[in-house]
């Protein structure tokens, strides 16, 4: 029996993704549980454990989170519902009493690494880094006695008994991580006029041109592309699948036939859902996306019109 009141999300307690989701109002009225990897929360929804998870699917410094990116194209299909953007600084935290030259081992996420490797090479040039499966579980092997110091969420310190030693590092200013929000598919979120759809899509045959094909499915209709990845598909090597986030939502003509344009060009799409895009308010007088010259709703329908009285002879 589905818990329409449980929330999953990569754990343990105290990384930025549970900062992220108790960002979400419906939050605080939910069970939130932990799990121990990105495809431990999400077959938890596909299991009928959870109704949703939140999980990190891109960083602005480092990308896409390929785990995240490879569950969703693979396995019984979810679908994205909501999107948040989470301001990421990181701090070392570590035992009390810990000094920075005590520092001889630092763990986190990989995906952290990157964020803050130019401060590790000024101020820990020395320590030797080993991955952990999130940055609050890097804290917790710090308080083990496992690693001197971990690279987490500030707030993780009180969680695990930890002090932080330095706050604030990050190599790039304003980084963020954009997490989301899945559940089982249904009906996609309501058009609110400033909407991103994802979805990944398989080549039918690798031939020249066969990528700028596809992607001619969404600049021939004024489709803006905000992201796209190559992920292996695990069948060989030269074998990808696209991972692929476009401005718009499905319901929007524009978006509509170029999905359609895929579905019948691409050996396999999956709609991985449309919904509000996160930092915009969703009012579609003041923040509507940029809509180019005929390739609005009216300009479609105009067309489909003037098509229909050709066909009838009413030219």
């Amino acid at each position: 029996m589905r818990s329409a009141t449980r929330y999953t999300y990569l754990g343990p307690e105290g990384t930025f993704t549970e900062a992220a989701l108790r960002t979400l109002p419906e939050a605080a009225t939910r069970e939130l549980v932990p799990m121990v990897s990105v495809p431990a929360a999400l077959d938890a929804v596909r299991g009928g454990e959870a109704a949703a998870a939140l999980v990190p699917i891109e960083n602005s410094v480092e990308g896409g989170v390929t785990a995240t990116l490879d569950e969703l194209a693979t396995g019984e299909p979810l679908m994205i519902y909501r999107e948040v953007l989470l301001p990421i600084a990181f701090a070392l935290l570590v035992r009390p009493g810990t000094r920075l030259e005590d520092v001889k081992t630092v763990t986190g996420h990989p995906v952290a690494q990157p964020q803050v490797r130019n401060w590790l090479a000024a101020h820990l040039p020395d320590a030797v880094w080993e991955s952990s499966a999130s940055n609050a579980d890097g804290a917790r092997l710090v308080r083990e006695g496992r690693y001197d110091a971990a690279f987490a969420g500030e707030f993780a310190a009180a969680t695990y008994g930890l002090q932080p030693l330095v706050t604030e590092i990050h190599d790039a200013e304003n980084a963020e991580t954009r997490f989301v929000l899945v559940g089982r598919p249904a009906r996609p979120a309501a058009r609110t006029g400033a909407d991103r759809t994802s979805l990944v899509m398989w080549q039918r045959d690798d031939h020249p041109g066969a990528l700028l094909g596809y992607l001619q499915e969404f600049a021939v209709r004024g489709v803006n592309l905000m992201r796209i990845e190559s992920r292996p598909t695990g069948q060989g090597m030269g074998r990808y699948c696209f991972s692929v986030d476009c401005e718009g939502h499905i319901s929007d003509r524009r978006v509509a036939e170029a999905l359609m344009g895929l579905k019948r060009t691409c050996a396999e799409v999956r709609f991985l859902g449309s919904y509000p895009r996160a930092g915009v308010a969703p009012d579609i007088r003041t923040n509507a996306s940029v809509v180019q010259p005929g390739t609005s709703d009216g300009d479609f329908v105009a067309a489909a019109e003037w098509l229909a009285r050709c066909q009838d002879g009413r030219t």
